[in-house]
């Protein structure tokens, strides 16, 4: 067989235009980079540390038992069901029923992908906070929808929500608000009056809503409230929520969609064409995790806040303006009292001045220089790496 010519498929590229803007993500590059110089990865947010012993007994347990090895029921097993539909009732009162409102998906990414191929049509418009998770622009642009983000500014030392510009975003093309709150990379958790203000707007405009939840239980100040919980929003919003985050088993990949049966079914469409299904044995874990007691819950919360201080302090300590966040476990800062003023270029940079990895916050942006400074820091390792992260660190200040 001939070796493919240059020429294949005649001139045009092989990539399709819609993603040809993407490219590699960040955080392979970070990633790459950290292990090429022996760096502290505090870039990609995965733990160095895995998750309950239980809950790892429980999916090897599944394994051995024969159950998830073969396809699992394409919504999802019904145990899972079963207990997301109870975790939802549980912390947030509300109801959903678990053979026509929930589906298993793989990850909370699949669960975003397959929501917007679902319900966008080319020619709709997605509004997303700013600065935003890569997926999110390459999924509305494998849609065939346009983006339109509304940017969170630095105020008091947090990242805000602007509202009145959110109203302004709104046009008769609007069809789909992408909200993910607690916020990655910001930290921003929406607090009641802001949220409500969104599903006014929503209802008023007749929107729906897609909201990414993944950070739900780390939460530091304040609460989280989902959007499905105000007035007139349960009917149109799908929450996406998933245990990696929780749980610290990132790799298993198990997500899950919480909304009404129409809107389900809607995603369920688009889903069974990506993965089908996926996660068999893991799935029956997640179930039994989902079941844990609240004190796992607030022990997992209170761990991930110490952990945040510890790194904050050392940050300022270096130099850095640090935005302490409400929720999530990364904390973003500002490079520009250290005199520098390009975030990717520092981020190249600090491997080899510092041995510790990051990510710059610009490429979370459309608008490249409102976060032209910002640099994000995972703070979900062990102790000991944060502290010689640290102590790395230190060297910027000298």
């Amino acid at each position: 067989m001939a070796p493919m010519s240059a020429s294949a498929g005649g001139s045009r590229p092989f990539l399709n235009r819609r993603l040809a803007a993407f490219g590699t993500t960040i955080f392979a590059e970070m990633s790459a980079l950290a292990t090429a110089t022996g760096s502290i990865n505090l870039g990609q947010g995965f733990p160095d540390t895995d998750g309950p012993a239980e809950i790892a007994e429980a999916a090897a347990r599944a394994i051995r038992d024969g159950r998830g090895n073969q396809y699992p029921p394409g919504p999802g097993v019904p145990e899972l069901r079963r207990a997301v539909a109870a975790h939802q009732e549980r912390f947030y009162g509300l109801s959903y029923d678990p053979d026509t409102e929930v589906l298993v998906t793989a990850g909370a990414t699949e669960a975003i992908a397959a929501a917007l191929l679902a319900l966008l049509e080319p020619g709709d418009e997605v509004i997303a906070l700013e600065p935003f998770y890569d997926s999110y622009a390459a999924c509305i642009a494998m849609a065939g929808a346009t983006r339109v983000p509304v940017t969170l500014r630095p105020r008091d030392g947090a990242f805000a929500l602007d509202l009145d510009e959110l109203r302004a975003a709104v046009t008769p093309r609007t069809r789909l608000l992408l909200l993910n709150t607690p916020h990655n990379p910001t930290g921003t958790v929406l607090g009641a009056a802001e949220l409500a203000a969104v599903a006014e707007l929503a209802v008023e405009r007749d929107l729906l809503v897609v909201t990414d939840e993944v950070y739900e239980h780390l939460v530091f100040a304040g609460a989280h409230i989902p959007l499905a919980s105000l007035p007139g929003m349960r009917e149109r919003t799908v929450t996406i929520s998933s245990a990696g985050k929780t749980f610290s088993f990132t790799g298993w990949k198990v997500g899950w969609v919480t909304a009404p049966p129409a809107l389900v079914s809607a995603v369920r469409s688009a889903k069974q064409f990506l993965t089908y299904v996926s996660s068999g044995p893991f799935q029956y874990a997640v179930a039994e995790a989902l079941a844990l007691p609240d004190s796992y819950f607030a022990a997992f919360r209170e761990g991930l806040r110490a952990r945040r201080d510890l790194l904050a302090a050392g940050l300022e300590a270096a130099g850095f303006e640090v935005f302490l966040p409400a929720g999530t476990y990364f904390v973003t800062t500002d490079i520009a009292p250290l005199g520098e003023s390009d975030g990717i270029a520092f981020c190249r940079s600090l491997p080899e001045r510092c041995g510790v990895v990051a990510i710059p916050n610009a490429v979370f942006y459309d608008d490249k220089e409102a976060g032209r400074t910002h640099v994000r820091w995972a703070f979900c390792k062990r102790v000991d790496v944060l502290e010689e992260a640290v102590a790395r660190l230190g060297r910027l200040a000298r």
